[in-house]
């Protein structure tokens, strides 16, 4: 049977050094050791487009590229690195995959997804996405000079941390209703996200959820699937 670990929430800058060599090692060891790595969203904290942020993270790409010779790599966008496209995906030696993605392994299933989706009590984000996310919107800013991207990139940035710092927490938190309706579709299964930060398992009535961490410049967490579930501290 296949093991399979799974991270999400990473935001990879090309300043932070430590975090980007903490992921580096992770790749080295803990990643080499299983079948499967699923990365689900926000592995960089920005992506402008393929072509003008591969440049930027060309260590990160080859550190991928080698684990892929070991490791099925399958990778989720978030709400930060959405543009994230197959020229990357070919580079880095990875699957770019849709949300929700269902993973069955070792007698069980379970739902993939980053997790924004599922906020829907923070009705300005969601209609934010509605608009950054849809197709038309992508396929426009990629064709923007380089110096437009970054700048409206810049703009959005801090445009949503001023939001955040006027929302409680709550609001930015998963709603239950959206939760169970996303589970209805997949009966006898679990469900792990990212998104929100909050690392945690939350045992519901008919499934648990597993909430995995944010990485900081020092350590990250992971979820193992090989015989059962476990939880992995990544320093």
């Amino acid at each position: 049977m296949l093991s399979s670990l799974i991270i999400a929430d990473l935001h990879l800058v090309t300043n932070e050094v430590e975090k980007n060599q903490l992921f580096t090692a992770f790749c080295k060891q803990q990643a080499t050791q299983v079948d499967q790595l699923f990365i689900l969203g926000d592995l960089f904290n920005t992506w402008l487009g393929d072509d003008l942020s591969l440049s930027y993270y060309d260590e990160i790409i080859q550190t991928l590229k080698d684990l892929s010779h070991t490791t099925q790599i399958y990778i989720m966008t978030g709400n930060r690195d959405f543009l994230l496209a197959q020229t990357f995906a070919h580079q880095a030696g990875c699957q770019l995959i849709d949300s929700p993605y269902l993973l069955e392994t070792h007698g069980h299933q379970y739902v993939l997804t980053h997790g924004d989706e599922l906020c829907t009590d923070d009705e300005s984000y969601q209609q934010m996405k509605s608009i950054l996310q849809h197709p038309i919107t992508k396929f426009i800013f990629v064709r923007l000079p380089k110096q437009w991207r970054l700048k409206l990139s810049g703009q959005l940035r801090q445009k949503s941390v001023n939001a955040q710092q006027n929302k409680s927490q709550e609001i930015m938190d998963v709603n239950p209703s959206a939760v169970n309706e996303l589970m209805k579709k997949y009966p006898g299964a679990d469900l792990i996200h990212g998104h929100t930060h909050r690392l945690n398992t939350h045992v519901e009535q008919k499934f648990t959820r597993y909430v995995l961490g944010d990485w900081s410049n020092t350590q990250g967490s992971a979820i193992k699937l090989a015989d059962e579930l476990s939880w992995l501290e990544i320093r």
